[in-house]
């Protein structure tokens, strides 16, 4: 394989991977309002714990790090999302039930701080600061790839994943509970008086796009066979906000779009240009600019995004509507709120 193919399968991959973990915070802060400024410490949780479930016992190895069971893909891999999704029970039960907006995002980046120190100092959870390695490529003792045919192979896979969870994704957010997502991230007090359970609403949001981000982080792991903390800083997960505000807050579709535009542009395609000559790592510095300029001006010229945002009318609002009611786009903004007491308020 020639290295334009390796960097075209490389970026593939993280086109797809991308657009994964943008479903799961999207769903937290698009669809529901939560500001998830640990997302990327639930990326590298999955990560860490689809690594370690797939590495055999630790003896002999060099490294340190719990697990060691050997597990083969895509085994792992929900082994990984279920780990985050279980985190993010603790870390909403701790958060959500008293805080709100600003202040639950403050508490939710100290406890990825947090994460971050345990990881990185306690040698016996993920062998530390060094991190996982050698973690064993999908599939690796039965179709023997080299690594010229497991980038474009595993990059098809990453596409086939990406696919399979954004139908998921997309019955998710047209569903009652989406619509019910939609209700609390517009306002919470009406949602409540509607008989919505807030809490609850707001824990399966967390659940649900923590899976997603323990899949994506997973598939990174897996793709690359490392991962240390230096690669889960909290910059990245503001890099994802940046591909959902990019692409379009609480759109699925756009999410592919940002991500094209901010991950696979403008973060994994300049990692490919050679460094200028006397100045190393200034390329990096300069991405980073670019992106906060480009974020800068989304915002000001278009601040919903590339692919903004549809609001949807479910078939029990237009039955309601009528062909003599208001027109559906002067419903559309009451619809999510008032079709989700409608459908499952009973439940709420």
């Amino acid at each position: 394989m020639t290295a334009v193919w390796y960097y075209v399968f490389t970026l593939v991959f993280f086109l797809f991977d991308y657009f994964i973990l943008a479903m799961g915070l999207n769903i937290q802060y698009g669809e529901t309002g939560i500001l998830n400024f640990a997302y990327f410490a639930f990326v590298a949780v999955g990560a860490y714990v689809t690594g370690a479930v797939s590495l055999p016992n630790s003896v002999g190895t060099g490294q340190h790090y719990i697990f060691g069971w050997g597990i083969p893909f895509p085994f792992n891999l929900l082994m990984g999302g279920i780990a985050t999704s279980l985190l993010a029970v603790v870390l909403a039960f701790i958060t959500l039930r008293r805080l709100r907006t600003d202040y639950l995002a403050m508490v939710l980046i100290s406890s990825s701080l947090i994460l971050y120190d345990i990881c990185n100092n306690f040698v016996p959870l993920f062998n530390g600061a060094d991190g996982l390695y050698n973690v064993p490529p999908p599939f690796a003792s039965v179709l023997k790839l080299t690594t010229n045919s497991f980038i474009p192979f595993f990059a098809a896979v990453t596409g086939v994943i990406a696919l399979i969870m954004w139908f998921v994704m997309s019955r998710i957010t047209r569903s009652p509970l989406g619509r019910t997502f939609r209700a609390i991230r517009d306002d919470d007090t009406v949602a409540a008086a509607l008989g919505k359970n807030v809490f609850r609403g707001q824990l399966k949001s967390m659940i649900i796009g923590s899976f997603y981000a323990g899949i994506g982080g997973g598939l990174i792991i897996q793709f690359s066979g490392s991962l240390n903390p230096t690669a889960w800083l909290p910059g990245e997960t503001f890099v994802v906000f940046a591909v959902i505000i990019v692409g379009g807050v609480g759109n699925n579709v756009g999410l592919l779009v940002g991500s094209l535009l901010v991950e696979t542009l403008l973060v994994h395609l300049t990692a490919f240009l050679p460094a200028i000559p006397g100045h190393p790592g200034l390329i990096e510095y300069i991405d980073a600019m670019l992106i906060g300029v480009f974020l800068m001006v989304m915002l000001w010229f278009r601040p919903q995004g590339v692919w903004p945002e549809r609001p949807r009318l479910s078939a029990t609002m237009v039955r309601l509507l009528g062909k003599r009611g208001p027109s559906v786009d002067e419903a559309r903004v009451e619809a999510d709120v008032s079709d989700a007491a409608l459908n499952d308020g009973s439940r709420g």
